[in-house]
């Protein structure tokens, strides 16, 4: 697609098909088209029964990934500039089934060629050249379409297992939260709970201090830095990810075992705030952007007190500073939570474990199985696609 001046426009005078949709869908997803602005629209316009390929990648295994047009198209959809197009020949349409070359392009036979044939170092692609000399196989028509029928219904049973355990998840979660909210309203006039700010809470606040990239280390000191509360950890955690080396860092600030650790930096204001209780025996190195809380009360059912929805909603009382949401220590000692005794912290803990647990296995298992399914749809793609070269 040449001449591309404006990407993914609110308005534009053509739609295009973009890199993503190629790389995520062995079929292009023809609802999904994108707007763009052109200087010209003479241009060679998409047809269903195209094959699209990614033209370049950060990495080899990206490189020339296929997907192919199988429904019919409005006219003037163009090809982004980061893909590449093959159309069959007229005399091969009755020979060839474009579904069928949707799996073959994408069966690991093809994909050794194709690694074979990269090139490149930071920025890697296949030459135009290189790729028009890549072969692959062609059985019968009847072969093709049957190959495609299985493969299709392998394809459909996937995606219906996927949503199928996504919901369940969700289901989960939305349970998890319902009681997580319940166990924890308690009525304000209750003698035996106190409504605490974390200012009176806490008996000691402080930063952590930066951990630069450069003192990442695979066996050095376990650390956590900010991102890390974001993305990794929920709302505890026993054993870091990260290390760092402890001898390179000027200043060091740590953390212990029960301790809250807070993210004040984000990009997305409902993460601004965010908190993980630290649960294992070994003192950690803490990065920027984190603040340590120490408390004397119980640590999961601090945790599960600061995810409530109430809390968060008091964690999201962030400033936006350069389009990144910030929070600091004054603002997180005004948040308010219950504070019942510490028999009664135990209990509604381990209440809430339980139901943790149940959304925990699923989401370990629910990528776990949605991998088997995968691995399982490769090995008989392959099998399929495997064929014994005709003597000359």
């Amino acid at each position: 697609m040449t001449g591309v001046s404006n990407k993914w426009a609110e308005e534009g005078n053509c739609v295009f098909i973009d890199y993503n949709n190629v790389y995520n869908h062995t079929s292009v997803d023809t609802t999904a088209l994108k707007k763009a602005t052109v200087k010209s629209l003479k241009q060679n316009t998409l047809k269903k029964g195209d094959i699209l390929f990614t033209s370049a990648s950060e990495t080899p295994d990206e490189c020339a990934l296929s997907s192919v047009i199988e429904k019919d198209l409005p006219d003037g959809v163009f090809l982004d500039d980061h893909l590449f197009g093959l159309r069959l020949l007229d005399e091969y349409s009755s020979v060839i089934s474009p579904s069928y070359l949707k799996y073959a392009f994408r069966s690991e036979q093809f994909r050794f060629q194709i690694k074979k044939v990269v090139r490149g170092a930071t920025r890697h692609y296949v030459s135009k050249v290189d790729f028009m000399k890549l072969e692959i196989p062609v059985p019968p028509l009847p072969v093709q379409e049957e190959i495609v029928r299985i493969l299709d219904n392998f394809t459909e049973l996937q995606a219906e297992l996927q949503a199928e355990l996504q919901a369940e998840l969700q289901k989960r979660k939305l349970q998890y939260n319902y009681y997580l909210d319940n166990l924890l309203s308690f009525n304000r006039g209750q003698t035996e709970v106190r409504w605490m700010k974390l200012k009176d809470v806490a008996t000691q606040w402080y930063r952590g201090a930066g951990i630069k990239r450069e003192e990442v280390s695979e066996d050095g000191m376990p650390c956590i830095r900010y991102g890390e509360i974001h993305t990794t950890y929920n709302i505890w955690f026993d054993d870091c990810i990260s290390h760092a080396d402890e001898s390179k860092q000027v200043s060091r600030k740590y953390a212990e075992k029960g301790d809250i650790l807070f993210a004040i930096t984000s990009e997305d204001v409902p993460f601004v705030g965010n908190s993980v209780a630290y649960l294992g025996n070994e003192r950690i190195l803490v990065g920027g952007d984190i603040v340590v809380m120490k408390h004397n009360q119980d640590p999961k059912y601090m945790a599960y007190a600061l995810s409530t929805s109430d809390a968060i909603k008091q964690k999201g009382k962030g400033k936006v500073k350069s389009k990144v949401v910030h929070t600091n220590v004054p603002s997180l000692q005004e948040i308010v939570i219950p504070i019942p005794s510490m028999t009664e912290q135990k209990r509604i803990a381990s209440i809430l474990d339980r139901f943790d647990t149940l959304t925990t296995d699923l989401t370990q298992g629910l990528p776990a199985e949605i991998e088997k399914r995968r691995q399982q749809y490769e090995y008989y793609r392959d099998k399929l696609l495997t064929f014994k070269r005709k003597e000359a």
